[in-house]
């Protein structure tokens, strides 16, 4: 199976030596993104909500890079340093996704890196 290897110039930079997101065959998996804000790479002030936002704002650039949508979105894993925040989490991220919902993983992590409070992977179908 082909891999291709997906960098969106728009996209936040990578935060170490890996890729944005990767096809293979017809589905592509993204990296965990985090709030980087793609202009300057830098971690956005504010609460989960406002990361939440963020860090799918940044999801939907690399989706967009590849003519996807949140709606060929089939798997998430969400990782929260705190999953007293699940409920503000979940409240933007059901802003961004609709029924059928795409399958989902919340796991509370101990660090998440540059201190983020989120952290969001997703696995797309062309």
């Amino acid at each position: 199976m082909t891999k291709t290897v997906i960098n969106p110039p728009s996209a936040a930079p990578a935060a170490g030596p890996y890729s944005h997101a990767v096809r293979a065959g017809e589905l592509l998996f993204c990296a965990g993104q985090i709030p980087l804000i793609p202009e300057n790479g830098q971690m956005i002030a504010g609460d989960v909500r406002a990361q939440t936002e963020r860090v799918l704002e940044n999801v939907k650039i690399i989706l967009a890079h590849e003519k996807l949508s949140f709606v060929n979105v089939i798997k998430t894993t969400v990782f929260l340093t705190d999953l007293a925040d699940f409920g503000a989490m979940n409240e933007v991220y059901g802003k961004y996704f609709a029924a059928p919902f795409p399958a989902r993983s919340t796991i509370q992590v101990a660090a998440l890196p540059k201190g983020a409070n989120v952290e969001i992977e997703v696995i797309a179908h062309y």
